[in-house]
């Protein structure tokens, strides 16, 4: 791998890093900065139990970068972030494992809340003013 793409590489890595910091509220740094290794997260991310492997490139090959998020993660949630020029970041992950990433970032989310010494958000919410789903009242909880 030459040097631009290694910079390329590490310039899409802090992207992501804000990007997820930005959208889950959660605080997220490069990962091969702090860990080193050929199998370390891309991301190091506040929460638990998930591994995450950024691409920022032009030609798609979810599959195999799943495969590869899968192999490195131990056992963790494997989490892709991809981006393409232009276009927004996608995450992807196994849908047998969104239960268990959704109530990691419920967890994480009380526990930051905890920590802040309050029960309410301190920022708004995207989605959060929305009315219920169609076949939910107002008020139920949501099934995933």
């Amino acid at each position: 791998m030459g040097r631009s793409q290694r910079e390329k590489g590490k310039r899409g890595e802090r992207l992501a890093a804000k990007a997820v910091s930005q959208a889950i509220r959660i605080p997220a740094r490069r990962g091969v900065q702090f860990k080193g290794g050929a199998d370390s997260a891309d991301l190091e991310v506040d929460l638990e139990g998930v591994h995450w492997e950024v691409k920022f490139v032009e030609r798609e090959s979810i599959r195999l970068w799943m495969k590869q998020a899968h192999d490195d993660s131990g056992g963790k949630i494997p989490v892709v972030l991809s981006k393409r020029s232009r276009e927004p970041w996608l995450i992807t992950l196994p849908l047998e494992r969104l239960y268990e990433f959704h109530a990691r970032l419920e967890a994480a989310a009380a526990q930051a809340l905890s920590a802040l010494g309050t029960e309410e958000l301190p920022v708004a919410v995207p989605g959060a003013g929305l009315p219920p789903a169609a076949g939910q009242a107002a008020g139920d909880a949501g099934v995933l």
